[in-house]
């Protein structure tokens, strides 16, 4: 990656958008050059899809789970991880070190999702116990986590010297 790739890799994270046009707008790149370097980006498996983003209160899944997952298990981290994503309402799974197992987001629609949710992980023989955390309010949420670099920092670690 060069200083261009990474320029256009924070527009579509800030902007929330792969639209050439609007690329354009925000780098002045010209748009045929933004074009190439998506179609690259993407073959490269640095872009791996077209997303859209909502807004999950609107769509009515406004309630986030917090859980930590302490387990007993005699696979890979990586079976009982699986185990964990497949778990309908579950965003994100995360195999951490030190006590806790993993840590797991889901994003519900009220009550008894969360009371569904937790006895779903109850189901699973390699869980031995949850804690989970109620959200009360998201302070910040990054659609990427490019959003949260300047682009000086981005460049600095990221293009290939």
């Amino acid at each position: 990656m060069d200083e261009r790739d990474v320029t256009l890799l924070k527009a579509i994270a800030d902007l929330e958008t792969g639209s050439p046009e609007r690329l354009h707008e925000e780098t002045g790149i010209p748009v045929s050059t933004i074009h190439y370097r998506l179609n690259n980006l993407k073959e490269d498996g640095i872009i791996e899809n077209d997303l859209y983003d909502f807004d999950l209160e609107a769509v009515g899944l406004g309630v986030t789970v917090v859980l930590e997952v302490l387990t007993d298990y005699s696979g890979t981290h990586h079976d009982i991880g699986e185990k964990l994503a497949d778990i309908e309402g579950v965003t994100q799974v995360y195999f951490t070190m030190g006590e806790t197992d993993f840590m797991v987001v889901a994003h519900l629609s009220g009550r008894e999702m969360v009371e569904r949710l937790i006895t779903d992980f109850e189901r699973l023989e390699e869980v031995e116990r949850t804690n989970s955390t109620f959200v009360v309010s998201t302070v910040a949420d990054a659609n990427s986590a490019l959003q949260s670099y300047d682009l000086e920092t981005l460049v600095e670690e990221l293009v290939d010297e």
